[in-house]
């Protein structure tokens, strides 16, 4: 009866420890640094838009065939933040750039370093965030698509 309890109770605390353990490297507050130049709040950057960065939200004031960059809001996934940038040349998007990215290790690098082009060119091809995830980088394909319609939003495209 002896053994049967500490197998038990043995049982009981390896379980304990096998659910509690960490698998992610990143830091408590979710830090990650920007791909491109800085690291910008949601904002829109157009002929005769304004930006309003103490809500996040924004504004274009201009057509649905407006000029001009709108970068998206943050999307916080749980390996970090993802942020990306349109560019809108007569209502259509001619660039997406990530602004940001989970980037904590080497292996969100790799991740990113393959999903990220594909987003780009995904998002381009379809000119909205119905695009494909992508296989591996589930959580910033989901990101990714959560920013660019925030931008798309912004940028008042349909």
């Amino acid at each position: 009866m002896r053994r049967i309890t500490i197998w038990l109770l043995s049982t009981v605390a390896a379980l304990v420890l096998l659910f509690s353990y960490k698998t992610s490297t990143m830091g408590a507050g979710g830090e990650s640094s920007a791909i491109a130049s800085g690291t910008e709040s949601a904002g829109v950057s157009t002929d005769s838009g304004t930006t309003d960065d103490s809500t996040g939200s924004s504004s274009s004031g201009g057509s649905s065939s407006g000029n001009g960059t709108v970068t998206g809001s943050v999307a916080q996934t749980r390996w970090g933040p993802v942020q990306v940038r349109i560019t809108v040349s007569n209502g259509k998007i001619t660039d997406v750039t990530a602004v940001q990215v989970p980037d904590n290790n080497h292996r969100d690098q790799e991740i990113n370093d393959y999903a990220v082009p594909i987003l780009q060119q995904e998002a381009l091809d379809a000119q909205s965030v119905q695009i494909d995830t992508v296989s591996g980088a589930t959580v910033t394909s989901d990101g990714y698509r959560e920013s660019l319609q925030s931008a798309i939003d912004a940028a008042h495209l349909k």
